[in-house]
């Protein structure tokens, strides 16, 4: 099963690539062979001669989906925060995403304002190489612009990284100015390279903390209140103007509410060249589950924050319409313990929820299993668009000769529940806590070799590649 294409063939990988794809092969697979579902590069009639290869491993994928591996666009693994770290690791994180089905995900960096972006980069790049099982790239952050960081980002790019981050929020830390933005679009244009964007109005947002905060207004509730729907739509059409000026190619990341997603597609109505990313949290949950008493609301606090439940229906709908093009998650690992920082102050709480292993099986669950995506749109918001838009494609993101042998063979009849007792990320809470599934990853391979089985991590911690982009947004 692909993005556009759905059929029964045999796939045949061998070292770390898909090989051949047809009607039956015999005699198994020089990495894995499974039964698939689209139109295969060459399919032999019925009667004809099956092809015979020799196998060393051979996957029965009898009854079952096998689509390509799936792809985060949006995590935070290392992510410091006011003196405390996230709780993830590249070795428990990477074993979360591959029992999930996650092959290959694009984390965050984030530098402090003050940092330098190529050390910033070092450093990220040194706390995943030979530790992650799974293969990762980075978008990278642009908190500040001035000679010295262009120099670096256009170092950065000659690495391999064809995506940068911005902030229009969180003034003061990761957030730019109007000037720092400009100068940013205009580099990225210059360079191909898409920028990703966090979008508030971070003046906005630090008034209305002032007031809330003035007004005694302190536990996680009143986080909603500080960032509102107009906030973010603000920040959308901030970006549209810009993106308009520079022409650069922009994605709007973690949209989580009509207002937000209708300045977005009028950007794509003046034939701005803009994408909008939604995670898998703004589609399940909703703001009561952040306003939970005795500070059980604190670990749902993120931002932009969940939203009224009628938005949920609008975020299916622009998956399904594509004017939403990918379902991400913005995993950021804080633990009970450290979201209590902000007990008395919930502009201090750490934001963010664990979920990169749960994102792929809930979204089947109540996405094509209720018929708000169909199975195609499925693969295509939660890999291959992703692939495209980063400059992966078809390395990832899709079932073809050539391809990583990154696939999911997945068992649409598998029934479960969500607890953070079996989760395999390193925090001590689920938002998704009860939840029920049908469906998991019965098989996951990430370059022909099985790393994840029935729910099991069977992989090898720093096998994962770090991935090196072309630039394709000129």
């Amino acid at each position: 099963m692909t993005a556009s294409e759905r059929y029964i063939a045999d796939i045949f990988c061998e070292g770390e690539t898909i090989t051949r794809i047809d009607r039956k092969i015999d005699n198994g697979a020089g990495g894995s062979r499974a039964t698939s579902t689209g139109k295969p590069e060459r399919v032999d009639e019925p009667g004809g001669e099956s092809i015979n290869v020799k196998a060393d491993d051979v996957i029965d994928a009898t009854g079952k989906y096998v689509f390509p591996g799936f792809i985060d666009p949006h995590v935070h693994i290392y992510l410091p925060f006011m003196g405390t770290c996230a709780k993830d690791t590249h070795e428990t994180a990477s074993r979360a995403a591959l029992v999930g089905g996650t092959t290959t995900f694009i984390e965050m960096i984030c530098p402090a304002r003050a940092e330098k972006p190529l050390e910033a980069f070092e450093l990220w790049l040194g706390k995943a190489q030979g530790k992650s099982a799974c293969d990762f790239t980075f978008h990278m952050g642009v908190t500040r612009y001035d000679d010295e960081a262009e120099r670096d980002f256009e170092e950065i790019a000659r690495r391999g990284i064809s995506s940068f981050k911005i902030f229009l929020a969180y003034k003061g830390a990761f957030g730019i100015t109007d000037e720092e933005l400009y100068h940013t679009l205009r580099l990225a244009k210059k360079l191909g390279v898409i920028v990703t964007a966090h979008c508030e109005n971070a003046d906005l947002v630090l008034e209305l903390q002032k007031k809330l905060l003035a007004e005694r207004k302190t536990g996680p509730e009143w986080h909603y209140w500080s960032r509102p729907p107009v906030v973010e739509a603000e920040g959308v059409h901030h970006l549209m103007a810009f993106a308009e000026m520079t022409g650069a190619h922009v994605y709007v990341v973690h949209t989580s509410c009509e207002e937000a997603l209708r300045e977005a597609m009028r950007g794509r109505e003046r034939s701005l060249n803009v994408w909008v990313e939604t995670l898998i949290q703004y589609l399940l949950l909703d703001r009561t589950d952040a306003e939970k008493a005795n500070f059980e609301g604190a670990k749902n606090v993120m931002s932009p924050p969940l939203r009224d439940k009628k938005n949920q229906e609008v975020l299916w709908n622009g998956l399904q319409n594509k004017s939403i093009a990918t379902l991400a998650t913005d995993h950021a690992p804080f633990d009970f313990t450290q979201k209590r920082m902000g007990e008395r102050d919930f502009t201090k709480i750490p934001n963010g929820i664990p979920s990169l292993e749960d994102r792929i099986n809930l979204y089947f669950t109540y996405g094509v299993k209720r018929n708000k995506i169909d199975i195609k749109r499925f693969v295509e918001t939660a890999s291959t668009e992703t692939a495209k838009l980063f400059g992966l494609f078809p390395r990832k993101g899709t079932i073809a000769v050539g391809s990583d042998a990154d696939l999911v063979v997945y068992d649409p009849n598998y029934r479960g529940k969500i607890s953070a007792q079996t989760h395999q990320m390193n925090v001590d809470y689920n938002s998704f806590e009860g939840f029920e599934t049908e469906g998991r990853p019965h098989v996951v391979t990430v370059r022909g070799q099985v790393a994840a089985r029935d729910g099991k991590f069977v992989g090898v911690f720093g096998r994962g590649k770090f991935l090196e982009r072309e630039p394709n947004h000129f």
